[in-house]
């Protein structure tokens, strides 16, 4: 990392203290975390008092499934190989409360004047829904980004001028960027002759383990298989 960054960070850690901890980065970019509770004052100094005023995305990530597994491939065969997975069903969004540290919002910030980036990550707790403070009274541009993590993943940001759906329609059910939500969905979409419009219904498809393949046995890779044969 820079040392523009480096004093940056510096400058950081004296003004905040221990509202914010820095966040080791594998890309080498300058990140944080602060606590939902000091977020909104966080967020309200790095503009006024750091210089970032823009606000490029705000992101919602769920960490539900951070670090697990489900297979491990070092190599593939010639003839191809399966990867499909049975998933137990485990429906965790009707819990009471969720893990901490599931549910987390990212907000990447820009300080034009300076020629700087900074991430600022804040996590959810454990409170279902999840909730944060918003943050348009500070970056108006956070409205829509803000919507879109809502319709996705659920998370509610307090005191948002008009917090609806952005990318799917009023009647989805659900947020399918939430680790638990069904591959098949909870609806489908189809026009009822009777009733002039389009209408919901529930899933008809049956869930089913997805089989990704490598097909080796066409004319694509006969010649190549040919070669190396005679070879």
């Amino acid at each position: 990392m820079s040392d523009r960054y480096e004093i940056l960070a510096t400058r950081l850690d004296e003004r905040f203290g221990e509202q914010v901890a820095r966040v080791a980065s594998s890309c080498s970019e300058l990140t944080y975390e602060v606590d939902k509770s000091d977020l909104h004052e966080v967020a309200s100094a790095l503009r006024c008092e750091f210089g970032f005023e823009m606000l490029m995305d705000v992101c919602g990530v769920d960490y539900l499934t951070y670090g697990s597994d489900e297979w491990t491939t070092e190599d593939a065969t010639e003839t191809g190989f399966s990867r499909g997975v049975e998933r137990e069903t485990v429906i965790l969004d009707e819990a009471d409360t969720f893990p901490e540290r599931r549910f987390a919002v990212v907000y990447h910030l820009l300080s034009l004047q300076k020629n700087l980036r900074l991430r600022l990550r804040t996590y959810t707790g454990s409170e279902n829904p999840p909730i944060v403070k918003s943050v348009v009274d500070i970056w108006n541009s956070a409205n829509w980004f803000e919507r879109e993590a809502f319709d996705l993943y659920g998370i509610l940001f307090e005191g948002h001028p008009d917090l609806r759906r952005i990318l799917t329609d009023y009647g989805f059910i659900g947020h399918p960027f939430r680790k638990d939500f069904p591959l098949m969905g909870n609806v489908e979409v189809s026009y009822d002759v009777d009733k002039g419009r389009v209408a919901y219904k529930p899933v008809s498809i049956e869930p089913r383990t997805l089989v990704p393949r490598v097909i080796r046995d066409d004319n694509r890779y006969q010649a190549d298989l040919k070669d190396r044969t005679n070879g």
